[in-house]
């Protein structure tokens, strides 16, 4: 991973910042396994994704999310159209997600995190990770009108319960999809979301500096007991790095392996043995657990991410440092505007 640039997917050669060639590279991936697929509808689905992290979509406001942004779903769009690829050239064709569903997975996935965008009416809410906690179902709201205005009517259902394999509003075992090769495509979309991030480059970085804001504005750095106190889950982007591998233990392979079925295997089909996703998140996470052996010094982490919106000015975080001002100088040191 060190001659790897920030901007680049696990392989080091797909640019996940830039939109056409993340499509360019799925198209190639859909023809290798794919006699025939409906690549028009790719295209205009990538193109719209776009236009909907620029702000350049009907009435959607640019994406300004730190953690949660383009780079994140390009990427997490081609991880999941490389397992699709490795499980349909390795299984038999009855049992192949196929053509159609994989059309639909890839176009699910490029909106999975659509429940971040704020309307440009939307004068409650001044930053996108307010919605945290109800990301995943704000999603599969736009993905099923989304749906119908490609249309694709009858995928429009499909896709607003597919997505909900990315978060945590829905059980896994309470989503429901008309068959098994769907609901593995599920598997594959929720394994795509942790690996993908996972295994970027920056990821701890990106904790630290991007993550951990979402979460104070999101409601889960602090969060209030039926009886209303007060009860700080991480005080500071530190303490969310120094958790991070517990969360990886306990969540993160639990549903890599047994919810979701170790369908991430089939990444190592695509790339001729390899499990180059799943590498490098044991080597981010191998990282984490020396920088915490030897003292917890994570301002060693000095990988840089590419910009994004919002990096210099993170909109709505005084607002909250405000509420919750025991937060600030930690916030400060990392993203605050020097």
């Amino acid at each position: 991973m060190s001659d790897r640039r920030a901007d680049y997917d696990v392989t080091g050669q797909v640019k996940v910042t830039d939109t056409p060639n993340v499509l360019d590279v799925i198209h190639d991936v859909f023809r290798d396994v794919y006699k025939k697929y409906d690549a028009g509808t790719l295209n205009r689905a990538f193109e719209d994704c776009n236009d909907l992290f620029d702000g350049q979509y009907g009435g959607y406001l640019p994406c300004d999310t730190l953690y949660h942004d383009k780079q994140h779903t390009l990427d997490m769009t081609l991880a999941l159209a490389r397992i699709i690829n490795g499980h349909d050239r390795s299984v038999a064709n009855a049992d192949k997600i196929g053509a159609d569903r994989a059309l639909i997975a890839v176009i699910t996935a490029l909106y999975h995190d659509s429940g971040y965008l704020r309307s440009k009416h939307d004068t409650k809410h001044h930053n996108g990770a307010e919605y945290t906690l109800s990301h995943v179902s704000r999603s599969a709201r736009f993905l099923k009108r989304y749906f119908q205005q490609l249309g694709m009517d009858k995928a429009a259902d499909i896709a607003s319960q597919m997505v909900h394999y990315t978060g945590y509003e829905v059980a896994p075992s309470k989503i429901t999809l008309p068959d098994q090769q769907l609901h593995k495509a599920g598997h594959m979309l929720g394994s795509a979301d942790l690996m993908a991030q996972m295994s970027d480059r920056c990821y701890l970085e990106k904790c630290r500096d991007r993550l951990y804001p979402e979460f104070v504005i999101g409601g889960l750095a602090v969060q209030k007991d039926k009886d209303g106190n007060e009860k700080i889950i991480y005080s500071s982007a530190d303490d969310l790095l120094s958790k991070t591998s517990a969360f990886y233990k306990n969540e993160v392979e639990v549903r890599l392996n047994k919810l979701f079925d170790k369908v991430y295997n089939y990444e190592a089909v695509h790339f001729d043995g390899k499990h180059l996703y799943y590498d490098a998140l044991n080597l981010n996470q191998s990282r984490l657990k020396r920088i915490v052996s030897k003292g917890s010094d994570f301002d060693s982490l000095r990988r840089r991410p590419p910009e994004n919106y919002g990096t210099k000015n993170f909109p709505g975080l005084e607002e909250y440092l405000t509420l919750h001002p025991h937060l600030a100088p930690d916030l400060s040191k990392n993203i605050m505007p020097q």
